[in-house]
Protein backbone atom coordinates (compact mmCIF):
# COMPACT_ATOMS: atom_id res chain seq x y z
CA UNK A 1 0.00 0.00 0.00
CA UNK A 2 2.82 2.43 0.83
CA UNK A 3 4.57 1.77 -2.50
CA UNK A 4 1.34 2.17 -4.45
CA UNK A 5 0.69 5.52 -2.78
CA UNK A 6 4.24 6.82 -3.38
CA UNK A 7 3.86 6.02 -7.07
CA UNK A 8 0.29 7.24 -7.47
CA UNK A 9 0.41 10.53 -5.55
CA UNK A 10 2.69 12.19 -8.13
CA UNK A 11 0.48 10.95 -10.97
CA UNK A 12 -2.65 12.25 -9.23
CA UNK A 13 -1.09 15.69 -8.67
CA UNK A 14 -0.05 15.94 -12.32
CA UNK A 15 -3.55 14.91 -13.41
CA UNK A 16 -5.16 17.49 -11.12
CA UNK A 17 -3.04 20.44 -12.24
CA UNK A 18 -3.55 20.09 -15.97
CA UNK A 19 -0.52 17.87 -16.76
CA UNK A 20 1.82 20.31 -15.04
CA UNK A 21 4.65 19.22 -12.72
CA UNK A 22 4.16 22.18 -10.38
CA UNK A 23 2.21 20.37 -7.65
CA UNK A 24 4.50 17.35 -7.90
CA UNK A 25 7.56 19.58 -7.48
CA UNK A 26 6.00 21.34 -4.48
CA UNK A 27 5.12 18.00 -2.92
CA UNK A 28 8.67 16.67 -3.41
CA UNK A 29 10.15 19.82 -1.89
CA UNK A 30 7.81 19.67 1.14
CA UNK A 31 8.56 15.98 1.75
CA UNK A 32 12.34 16.42 1.50
CA UNK A 33 12.32 19.52 3.70
CA UNK A 34 10.12 17.90 6.34
CA UNK A 35 12.29 14.80 6.73
CA UNK A 36 15.41 16.95 6.70
CA UNK A 37 14.13 19.11 9.57
CA UNK A 38 12.13 16.52 11.51
CA UNK A 39 14.18 13.35 11.01
CA UNK A 40 16.04 13.69 14.32
CA UNK A 41 12.84 14.60 16.21
CA UNK A 42 10.99 11.58 14.77
CA UNK A 43 13.89 9.33 15.75
CA UNK A 44 13.96 10.79 19.26
CA UNK A 45 10.23 10.06 19.59
CA UNK A 46 10.93 6.45 18.54
CA UNK A 47 13.62 6.15 21.24
CA UNK A 48 11.51 7.62 24.04
CA UNK A 49 8.41 5.45 23.61
CA UNK A 50 7.71 1.75 23.78
CA UNK A 51 8.24 -0.25 20.59
CA UNK A 52 4.65 -1.43 20.23
CA UNK A 53 3.22 2.05 20.77
CA UNK A 54 5.56 3.57 18.17
CA UNK A 55 4.85 0.87 15.58
CA UNK A 56 1.08 0.96 16.06
CA UNK A 57 0.84 4.76 16.12
CA UNK A 58 2.98 5.29 13.02
CA UNK A 59 1.14 2.51 11.17
CA UNK A 60 -2.31 3.94 11.94
CA UNK A 61 -1.30 7.54 11.17
CA UNK A 62 0.34 6.54 7.89
CA UNK A 63 -2.57 4.47 6.57
CA UNK A 64 -5.26 6.82 7.89
CA UNK A 65 -3.52 9.74 6.14
CA UNK A 66 -3.40 7.84 2.84
CA UNK A 67 -7.07 6.88 3.15
CA UNK A 68 -8.06 10.48 3.92
CA UNK A 69 -5.98 11.75 1.00
CA UNK A 70 -7.62 9.25 -1.31
CA UNK A 71 -11.10 10.38 -0.26
CA UNK A 72 -10.22 14.07 -0.74
CA UNK A 73 -8.74 13.36 -4.18
CA UNK A 74 -11.89 11.46 -5.19
CA UNK A 75 -14.00 14.48 -4.19
CA UNK A 76 -11.70 16.80 -6.16
CA UNK A 77 -11.86 14.61 -9.27
CA UNK A 78 -15.67 14.45 -9.03
CA UNK A 79 -16.37 18.13 -8.37
CA UNK A 80 -13.31 19.89 -9.84
CA UNK A 81 -15.42 22.07 -12.15
CA UNK A 82 -17.65 23.25 -9.32
CA UNK A 83 -14.67 23.86 -7.01
CA UNK A 84 -13.06 26.09 -9.64
CA UNK A 85 -16.02 28.47 -9.54
CA UNK A 86 -16.27 28.71 -5.73
CA UNK A 87 -14.43 31.63 -4.13
CA UNK A 88 -12.55 32.31 -7.39
CA UNK A 89 -10.79 28.93 -7.22
CA UNK A 90 -9.37 29.47 -3.73
CA UNK A 91 -11.32 26.51 -2.36
CA UNK A 92 -9.65 24.23 -4.92
CA UNK A 93 -6.27 25.69 -3.98
CA UNK A 94 -6.96 24.94 -0.32
CA UNK A 95 -7.82 21.37 -1.31
CA UNK A 96 -4.43 21.09 -3.05
CA UNK A 97 -2.68 22.38 0.07
CA UNK A 98 -4.65 19.97 2.26
CA UNK A 99 -3.74 16.99 0.05
CA UNK A 100 -0.02 17.86 0.06
CA UNK A 101 -0.06 18.43 3.84
CA UNK A 102 -1.78 15.14 4.65
CA UNK A 103 0.42 13.27 2.15
CA UNK A 104 3.47 14.73 3.87
CA UNK A 105 2.17 13.52 7.26
CA UNK A 106 1.79 10.05 5.72
CA UNK A 107 5.41 10.16 4.54
CA UNK A 108 6.66 11.24 7.99
CA UNK A 109 4.70 8.38 9.58
CA UNK A 110 6.17 6.02 6.98
CA UNK A 111 9.64 7.25 8.00
CA UNK A 112 8.88 6.48 11.65
CA UNK A 113 7.61 3.02 10.71
CA UNK A 114 10.75 2.27 8.70
CA UNK A 115 13.01 3.39 11.56
CA UNK A 116 11.28 1.36 14.25
CA UNK A 117 10.75 -1.83 12.20
CA UNK A 118 13.79 -1.97 9.92
CA UNK A 119 16.32 -0.44 12.32
CA UNK A 120 15.14 -1.58 15.76
CA UNK A 121 12.63 -4.44 15.76
CA UNK A 122 14.64 -6.50 13.31
CA UNK A 123 17.76 -6.23 15.50
CA UNK A 124 15.87 -7.44 18.56
CA UNK A 125 14.21 -10.30 16.66
CA UNK A 126 17.57 -11.44 15.25
CA UNK A 127 19.02 -11.55 18.74
CA UNK A 128 22.79 -11.93 18.86
CA UNK A 129 23.11 -13.74 15.52
CA UNK A 130 24.63 -11.40 12.92
CA UNK A 131 24.10 -13.89 10.08
CA UNK A 132 20.40 -14.04 10.85
CA UNK A 133 20.28 -10.25 10.92
CA UNK A 134 22.00 -10.05 7.52
CA UNK A 135 19.57 -12.58 6.02
CA UNK A 136 16.57 -10.70 7.41
CA UNK A 137 17.86 -7.38 6.06
CA UNK A 138 18.40 -8.92 2.62
CA UNK A 139 14.93 -10.50 2.63
CA UNK A 140 13.26 -7.20 3.51
CA UNK A 141 15.15 -5.48 0.70
CA UNK A 142 14.10 -8.14 -1.82
CA UNK A 143 10.48 -7.68 -0.80
CA UNK A 144 10.96 -3.93 -1.19
CA UNK A 145 12.37 -4.40 -4.71
CA UNK A 146 9.47 -6.65 -5.75
CA UNK A 147 6.86 -4.23 -4.43
CA UNK A 148 8.60 -1.42 -6.31
CA UNK A 149 7.84 -3.37 -9.50
CA UNK A 150 4.40 -4.78 -8.73
CA UNK A 151 2.79 -1.77 -7.02
CA UNK A 152 3.24 0.71 -9.92
CA UNK A 153 2.10 -1.97 -12.38
CA UNK A 154 -1.11 -2.58 -10.43
CA UNK A 155 -1.96 1.11 -10.00
CA UNK A 156 -1.00 1.92 -13.58
CA UNK A 157 -3.33 -0.76 -14.98
CA UNK A 158 -6.22 0.40 -12.80
CA UNK A 159 -5.76 4.04 -13.82
CA UNK A 160 -5.32 3.12 -17.49
CA UNK A 161 -8.38 0.92 -17.84
CA UNK A 162 -10.41 2.75 -15.20
CA UNK A 163 -9.85 6.33 -14.08
CA UNK A 164 -7.82 8.31 -11.53
CA UNK A 165 -10.88 8.38 -9.27
CA UNK A 166 -11.09 4.58 -9.33
CA UNK A 167 -7.37 4.47 -8.57
CA UNK A 168 -7.89 6.67 -5.50
CA UNK A 169 -10.69 4.44 -4.26
CA UNK A 170 -8.64 1.28 -4.81
CA UNK A 171 -5.62 2.65 -2.91
CA UNK A 172 -7.82 3.85 -0.03
CA UNK A 173 -9.53 0.48 0.25
CA UNK A 174 -6.24 -1.40 -0.01
CA UNK A 175 -4.64 0.67 2.76
CA UNK A 176 -7.66 0.12 5.00
CA UNK A 177 -7.37 -3.66 4.63
CA UNK A 178 -3.58 -3.72 4.83
CA UNK A 179 -3.63 -1.57 7.98
CA UNK A 180 -5.71 -4.20 9.77
CA UNK A 181 -3.49 -7.05 8.55
CA UNK A 182 -0.24 -5.23 9.42
CA UNK A 183 -1.58 -4.27 12.84
CA UNK A 184 -2.39 -7.91 13.55
CA UNK A 185 1.01 -9.13 12.29
CA UNK A 186 2.86 -6.58 14.42
CA UNK A 187 0.96 -7.74 17.49
CA UNK A 188 1.80 -11.40 16.69
CA UNK A 189 5.52 -10.61 16.31
CA UNK A 190 5.45 -8.59 19.53
CA UNK A 191 3.80 -11.46 21.40
CA UNK A 192 6.25 -14.08 20.08
CA UNK A 193 9.33 -11.94 20.85
CA UNK A 194 9.23 -11.02 24.56
CA UNK A 195 12.49 -9.05 24.29
CA UNK A 196 10.63 -6.42 22.25
CA UNK A 197 8.92 -5.39 25.47
CA UNK A 198 12.33 -4.56 26.98
CA UNK A 199 14.01 -1.30 26.13
CA UNK A 200 17.39 -0.22 27.42
CA UNK A 201 17.82 2.91 29.43
CA UNK A 202 20.36 5.49 28.28
CA UNK A 203 23.90 4.19 28.75
CA UNK A 204 27.20 5.94 28.98
CA UNK A 205 29.16 6.48 25.79
CA UNK A 206 32.02 4.38 27.18
CA UNK A 207 29.71 1.35 27.16
CA UNK A 208 29.26 1.53 23.40
CA UNK A 209 30.69 -1.61 21.94
CA UNK A 210 33.28 -0.99 19.23
CA UNK A 211 33.50 -2.91 15.98
CA UNK A 212 35.20 -6.25 16.24
CA UNK A 213 38.72 -5.53 14.97
CA UNK A 214 40.69 -8.21 16.77
CA UNK A 215 42.56 -10.90 14.89
CA UNK A 216 40.88 -14.25 14.47
CA UNK A 217 43.37 -15.86 16.84
CA UNK A 218 42.38 -13.47 19.61
CA UNK A 219 38.65 -13.92 19.17
CA UNK A 220 36.42 -15.82 21.48
CA UNK A 221 34.15 -18.27 19.63
CA UNK A 222 31.02 -16.20 20.23
CA UNK A 223 32.48 -12.77 19.49
CA UNK A 224 31.78 -13.03 15.77
CA UNK A 225 28.05 -13.22 16.25
CA UNK A 226 27.34 -10.93 19.15
CA UNK A 227 25.58 -7.65 18.57
CA UNK A 228 25.90 -4.64 20.83
CA UNK A 229 25.30 -5.71 24.42
CA UNK A 230 23.90 -3.14 26.74
CA UNK A 231 23.63 -3.15 30.46
CA UNK A 232 20.67 -1.94 32.42
CA UNK A 233 18.06 -3.60 30.21
CA UNK A 234 14.76 -3.30 31.95
CA UNK A 235 11.11 -3.22 31.08
CA UNK A 236 10.27 0.00 29.36
CA UNK A 237 8.83 2.59 31.65
CA UNK A 238 8.18 6.06 30.28
CA UNK A 239 10.10 8.66 32.20
CA UNK A 240 7.97 11.10 34.09
CA UNK A 241 8.21 14.48 32.44
CA UNK A 242 9.38 17.24 34.69
CA UNK A 243 7.57 20.50 34.81
CA UNK A 244 8.89 22.63 31.96
CA UNK A 245 8.45 26.29 31.28
CA UNK A 246 6.85 27.51 28.07
CA UNK A 247 10.21 28.64 26.68
CA UNK A 248 11.79 25.27 27.44
CA UNK A 249 8.99 23.47 25.63
CA UNK A 250 9.46 25.69 22.59
CA UNK A 251 13.22 25.15 22.61
CA UNK A 252 13.00 21.37 23.14
CA UNK A 253 12.63 20.40 19.43
CA UNK A 254 15.59 22.59 18.49
CA UNK A 255 17.70 21.05 21.26
CA UNK A 256 16.69 17.57 20.09
CA UNK A 257 17.62 18.52 16.52
CA UNK A 258 21.04 19.73 17.63
CA UNK A 259 21.71 16.80 19.94
CA UNK A 260 20.71 14.33 17.23
CA UNK A 261 23.18 15.71 14.71
CA UNK A 262 25.94 15.90 17.33
CA UNK A 263 25.30 12.28 18.35
CA UNK A 264 25.34 11.23 14.69
CA UNK A 265 28.71 12.93 14.19
CA UNK A 266 30.16 11.16 17.23
CA UNK A 267 29.13 7.68 16.06
CA UNK A 268 31.95 5.26 15.14
CA UNK A 269 30.11 4.56 11.86
CA UNK A 270 29.71 8.26 10.98
CA UNK A 271 31.90 8.05 7.86
CA UNK A 272 30.04 4.97 6.64
CA UNK A 273 26.69 6.75 7.01
CA UNK A 274 28.02 9.83 5.22
CA UNK A 275 29.31 7.62 2.44
CA UNK A 276 25.82 6.20 1.94
CA UNK A 277 24.24 9.67 1.98
CA UNK A 278 26.59 10.88 -0.77
CA UNK A 279 25.22 8.19 -3.08
CA UNK A 280 21.91 10.09 -3.13
CA UNK A 281 23.56 13.04 -4.93
CA UNK A 282 23.22 11.43 -8.35
CA UNK A 283 21.16 11.47 -11.51
CA UNK A 284 22.22 7.87 -12.23
CA UNK A 285 19.01 6.18 -11.14
CA UNK A 286 15.60 5.36 -12.57
CA UNK A 287 13.89 8.56 -11.48
CA UNK A 288 12.01 11.13 -13.52
CA UNK A 289 15.23 12.94 -14.49
CA UNK A 290 16.99 10.01 -16.11
CA UNK A 291 13.72 8.83 -17.67
CA UNK A 292 13.16 12.26 -19.21
CA UNK A 293 16.70 12.26 -20.61
CA UNK A 294 16.11 8.79 -22.10
CA UNK A 295 13.05 10.10 -23.93
CA UNK A 296 15.09 12.91 -25.50
CA UNK A 297 17.49 10.23 -26.76
CA UNK A 298 14.69 8.35 -28.49
CA UNK A 299 14.04 5.45 -26.10
CA UNK A 300 10.42 4.35 -26.02
CA UNK A 301 8.31 3.71 -22.94
CA UNK A 302 8.36 -0.05 -23.51
CA UNK A 303 12.16 -0.09 -23.66
CA UNK A 304 12.34 1.97 -20.45
CA UNK A 305 9.99 -0.41 -18.65
CA UNK A 306 12.24 -3.32 -19.62
CA UNK A 307 15.29 -1.44 -18.36
CA UNK A 308 13.54 -0.72 -15.05
CA UNK A 309 12.72 -4.42 -14.73
CA UNK A 310 16.36 -5.29 -15.39
CA UNK A 311 17.47 -2.81 -12.70
CA UNK A 312 15.14 -4.47 -10.18
CA UNK A 313 16.62 -7.87 -11.03
CA UNK A 314 20.18 -6.61 -10.53
CA UNK A 315 19.05 -5.00 -7.28
CA UNK A 316 17.85 -8.38 -6.02
CA UNK A 317 21.17 -9.85 -7.17
CA UNK A 318 22.85 -7.24 -4.96
CA UNK A 319 21.02 -8.55 -1.90
CA UNK A 320 22.19 -12.08 -2.71
CA UNK A 321 25.76 -10.84 -3.23
CA UNK A 322 25.64 -9.08 0.16
CA UNK A 323 24.82 -12.23 2.13
CA UNK A 324 27.48 -14.27 0.27
CA UNK A 325 30.22 -11.65 0.59
CA UNK A 326 29.49 -11.07 4.28
CA UNK A 327 29.95 -14.76 5.03
CA UNK A 328 33.17 -14.96 3.03
CA UNK A 329 34.90 -11.65 3.79
CA UNK A 330 33.08 -10.04 6.72
CA UNK A 331 30.75 -7.07 6.92
CA UNK A 332 33.18 -4.15 6.62
CA UNK A 333 35.03 -5.66 3.66
CA UNK A 334 31.69 -6.39 1.96
CA UNK A 335 30.99 -2.66 1.88
CA UNK A 336 34.43 -1.98 0.41
CA UNK A 337 34.03 -4.61 -2.34
CA UNK A 338 30.49 -3.41 -3.11
CA UNK A 339 31.68 0.18 -3.41
CA UNK A 340 34.47 -0.78 -5.84
CA UNK A 341 31.98 -2.80 -7.91
CA UNK A 342 29.49 0.08 -8.07
CA UNK A 343 32.09 2.67 -9.01
CA UNK A 344 33.58 0.38 -11.68
CA UNK A 345 30.15 0.05 -13.31
CA UNK A 346 29.53 3.80 -13.13
CA UNK A 347 32.74 4.39 -15.08
CA UNK A 348 30.68 3.23 -18.09
CA UNK A 349 28.32 6.15 -17.43
CA UNK A 350 31.24 8.59 -17.37
CA UNK A 351 32.58 7.15 -20.63
CA UNK A 352 29.12 7.42 -22.26
CA UNK A 353 29.31 11.21 -21.93
CA UNK A 354 32.05 11.30 -24.58
CA UNK A 355 30.60 8.65 -26.90
CA UNK A 356 28.76 9.29 -30.22
CA UNK A 357 25.16 10.29 -29.58
CA UNK A 358 25.85 12.19 -26.39
CA UNK A 359 24.23 15.66 -26.49
CA UNK A 360 26.89 17.09 -24.17
CA UNK A 361 28.11 20.45 -25.49
CA UNK A 362 30.45 22.44 -23.28
CA UNK A 363 30.03 25.51 -25.52
CA UNK A 364 26.41 25.76 -24.30
CA UNK A 365 26.12 27.26 -20.83
CA UNK A 366 24.38 24.87 -18.39
CA UNK A 367 22.48 27.90 -17.03
CA UNK A 368 21.35 29.17 -20.45
CA UNK A 369 17.80 27.94 -20.01
CA UNK A 370 17.48 29.42 -16.51
CA UNK A 371 18.88 32.80 -17.53
CA UNK A 372 16.57 32.92 -20.54
CA UNK A 373 13.53 32.33 -18.34
CA UNK A 374 14.49 34.70 -15.52
CA UNK A 375 16.31 37.58 -17.15
CA UNK A 376 15.16 37.65 -20.77
CA UNK A 377 11.50 37.07 -19.90
CA UNK A 378 11.18 34.39 -22.54
CA UNK A 379 7.59 33.12 -22.56
CA UNK A 380 6.90 29.53 -21.69
CA UNK A 381 6.17 27.28 -24.66
CA UNK A 382 2.51 26.75 -25.43
CA UNK A 383 0.76 24.02 -27.38
CA UNK A 384 -0.42 25.24 -30.73
CA UNK A 385 -2.55 23.55 -33.36
CA UNK A 386 -0.82 21.53 -36.10
CA UNK A 387 -2.16 23.90 -38.78
CA UNK A 388 -0.45 26.94 -37.18
CA UNK A 389 2.85 25.27 -36.32
CA UNK A 390 5.30 23.89 -38.88
CA UNK A 391 6.96 20.56 -38.21
CA UNK A 392 9.88 21.08 -35.83
CA UNK A 393 13.03 19.06 -35.30
CA UNK A 394 14.30 18.39 -31.77
CA UNK A 395 17.54 20.09 -30.81
CA UNK A 396 19.03 16.74 -29.89
CA UNK A 397 18.54 15.46 -33.41
CA UNK A 398 16.05 12.80 -32.31
CA UNK A 399 14.06 11.38 -35.24
CA UNK A 400 10.36 12.06 -35.47
CA UNK A 401 9.27 8.50 -34.79
CA UNK A 402 11.74 6.43 -32.83
CA UNK A 403 15.45 6.05 -32.54
CA UNK A 404 16.66 4.46 -35.77
CA UNK A 405 13.19 4.48 -37.36
CA UNK A 406 12.59 5.44 -40.95
CA UNK A 407 11.55 8.96 -41.87
CA UNK A 408 7.94 9.70 -42.82
CA UNK A 409 7.03 9.41 -46.49
CA UNK A 410 6.03 13.07 -46.85
CA UNK A 411 9.38 14.41 -45.56
CA UNK A 412 12.40 15.32 -47.61
CA UNK A 413 15.15 12.71 -47.06
CA UNK A 414 17.83 15.35 -47.44
CA UNK A 415 16.26 17.53 -44.72
CA UNK A 416 15.43 14.70 -42.27
CA UNK A 417 17.62 14.48 -39.17
CA UNK A 418 20.13 11.71 -38.67
CA UNK A 419 19.14 9.05 -36.12
CA UNK A 420 20.77 9.52 -32.75
CA UNK A 421 23.47 6.84 -32.22
CA UNK A 422 22.57 4.50 -29.40
CA UNK A 423 26.14 3.98 -28.16
CA UNK A 424 26.04 6.76 -25.53
CA UNK A 425 22.62 6.03 -24.03
CA UNK A 426 23.30 2.26 -24.13
CA UNK A 427 26.52 2.65 -22.14
CA UNK A 428 24.74 4.99 -19.71
CA UNK A 429 21.96 2.54 -18.85
CA UNK A 430 24.30 -0.46 -18.89
CA UNK A 431 26.35 1.26 -16.21
CA UNK A 432 23.30 2.30 -14.17
CA UNK A 433 21.75 -1.19 -14.24
CA UNK A 434 25.01 -3.03 -13.49
CA UNK A 435 25.83 -0.64 -10.63
CA UNK A 436 22.63 -1.66 -8.79
CA UNK A 437 24.35 -4.85 -7.64
CA UNK A 438 27.05 -2.94 -5.79
CA UNK A 439 24.65 -0.19 -4.71
CA UNK A 440 22.18 -2.42 -2.86
CA UNK A 441 24.94 -4.55 -1.38
CA UNK A 442 26.62 -1.39 -0.07
CA UNK A 443 23.31 -0.05 1.24
CA UNK A 444 22.68 -3.25 3.18
CA UNK A 445 26.23 -3.13 4.57
CA UNK A 446 25.83 0.37 5.99
CA UNK A 447 22.35 -0.49 7.27
CA UNK A 448 23.70 -3.43 9.27
CA UNK A 449 26.68 -1.40 10.51
CA UNK A 450 24.23 1.13 11.94
CA UNK A 451 22.14 -1.65 13.46
CA UNK A 452 25.10 -3.34 15.13
CA UNK A 453 27.12 -0.36 16.30
CA UNK A 454 24.57 2.21 17.46
CA UNK A 455 23.56 1.92 21.09
CA UNK A 456 19.96 0.73 21.49
CA UNK A 457 18.75 3.86 23.26
CA UNK A 458 19.92 6.01 20.30
CA UNK A 459 18.89 3.86 17.32
CA UNK A 460 15.88 5.99 16.52
CA UNK A 461 17.51 9.41 16.59
CA UNK A 462 20.68 8.26 14.76
CA UNK A 463 18.70 6.60 11.96
CA UNK A 464 16.43 9.65 11.83
CA UNK A 465 19.45 11.87 11.21
CA UNK A 466 20.71 9.37 8.61
CA UNK A 467 17.40 9.73 6.77
CA UNK A 468 17.78 13.51 6.97
CA UNK A 469 21.25 13.30 5.43
CA UNK A 470 19.92 11.11 2.62
CA UNK A 471 17.12 13.58 1.87
CA UNK A 472 19.53 16.52 2.02
CA UNK A 473 21.78 15.07 -0.68
CA UNK A 474 18.73 14.01 -2.70
CA UNK A 475 17.40 17.57 -2.49
CA UNK A 476 20.75 18.94 -3.65
CA UNK A 477 20.67 16.70 -6.70
CA UNK A 478 17.25 18.06 -7.68
CA UNK A 479 18.52 21.62 -7.22
CA UNK A 480 21.47 20.73 -9.46
CA UNK A 481 19.08 19.59 -12.20
CA UNK A 482 16.93 22.72 -11.84
CA UNK A 483 20.00 24.90 -12.35
CA UNK A 484 21.13 22.97 -15.42
CA UNK A 485 18.04 21.42 -17.03
CA UNK A 486 19.01 21.41 -20.73
CA UNK A 487 20.03 18.07 -22.33
CA UNK A 488 23.43 19.50 -23.32
CA UNK A 489 24.28 19.74 -19.60
CA UNK A 490 23.19 16.22 -18.68
CA UNK A 491 26.66 14.84 -19.38
CA UNK A 492 28.08 17.33 -16.88
CA UNK A 493 25.53 16.14 -14.30
CA UNK A 494 26.62 12.56 -14.93
CA UNK A 495 30.26 13.43 -14.25
CA UNK A 496 29.29 15.31 -11.06
CA UNK A 497 27.21 12.32 -9.93
CA UNK A 498 30.09 9.89 -10.48
CA UNK A 499 32.35 12.25 -8.51
CA UNK A 500 29.96 12.28 -5.53
CA UNK A 501 29.70 8.49 -5.61
CA UNK A 502 33.50 8.32 -5.58
CA UNK A 503 33.66 10.71 -2.61
CA UNK A 504 31.10 8.59 -0.73
CA UNK A 505 33.14 5.43 -1.21
CA UNK A 506 36.35 7.25 -0.24
CA UNK A 507 34.65 8.12 3.07
CA UNK A 508 33.70 4.49 3.53
CA UNK A 509 37.26 3.40 2.69
CA UNK A 510 38.55 5.71 5.41
CA UNK A 511 36.06 4.18 7.87
CA UNK A 512 37.11 0.66 6.89
CA UNK A 513 40.79 1.57 7.20
CA UNK A 514 40.29 2.99 10.70
CA UNK A 515 38.27 -0.07 11.69
CA UNK A 516 40.37 -2.93 10.33
CA UNK A 517 43.77 -1.33 9.89
CA UNK A 518 46.28 -3.69 8.26
CA UNK A 519 43.67 -6.46 8.09
CA UNK A 520 41.59 -4.50 5.57
CA UNK A 521 42.84 -6.36 2.49
CA UNK A 522 43.22 -9.79 4.13
CA UNK A 523 39.90 -11.21 3.01
CA UNK A 524 40.17 -14.48 4.87
CA UNK A 525 37.55 -17.18 4.98
CA UNK A 526 36.42 -18.76 8.26
CA UNK A 527 38.24 -21.78 9.60
CA UNK A 528 36.60 -24.92 8.15
CA UNK A 529 36.93 -26.76 11.44
CA UNK A 530 35.07 -24.04 13.30
CA UNK A 531 32.27 -23.98 10.70
CA UNK A 532 31.83 -27.74 10.99
CA UNK A 533 31.42 -27.77 14.75
CA UNK A 534 29.69 -24.42 15.26
CA UNK A 535 26.53 -22.81 14.01
CA UNK A 536 26.74 -20.89 10.75
CA UNK A 537 26.55 -17.58 12.56
CA UNK A 538 29.68 -18.34 14.54
CA UNK A 539 31.83 -18.22 11.39
CA UNK A 540 31.03 -14.59 10.76
CA UNK A 541 33.88 -12.12 10.82
CA UNK A 542 33.94 -8.38 10.61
Amino acid sequence: GDRMWHFAVSVFLVELYGNSLLLTAVYGLVVAGSVLLLGAIIGDWVDKNSRLKVAQTSLVVQNASVILCGIILMVIFLFKTQLLTLYHGWLLTMCYILVITIANIANLASTATAITIQRDWIVVVAGEDRSKLADMNATIRRIDQLTNILAPMAVGQIMTFGSPMIGCGFISGWNLMSMCVEYLLLWKVYQKTPTLALKSAKVEESELKQLNVKKESDMKPAEGVQLIVEKDVTGFEPQQEKEMSCGARIAEPFITFRDGWVAYYNQPVFLAGMGLAFLYMTVLGFDCITTGYAYTQGLSGSVLSLLMGASAVTGIMGTVAFTWLRRKCGLVRTGLISGVAQFACLVLCAVSVFMPGSPMDLTVSPFADISARLFESEPLPTIASPEDTPEMVFATGMPNLLNGSTTPANSDPEMSPEPVPLISVSLLFAGVIAARVGLWSFDLTVTQLLQENVVESERGIINGVQNSMNYLLDLLHFIMVILAPNPEAFGLLVLISVSFVAMGHIMYFRFAQKTLGKQLFSCRTPDPKVSDSSPTGNTSTV
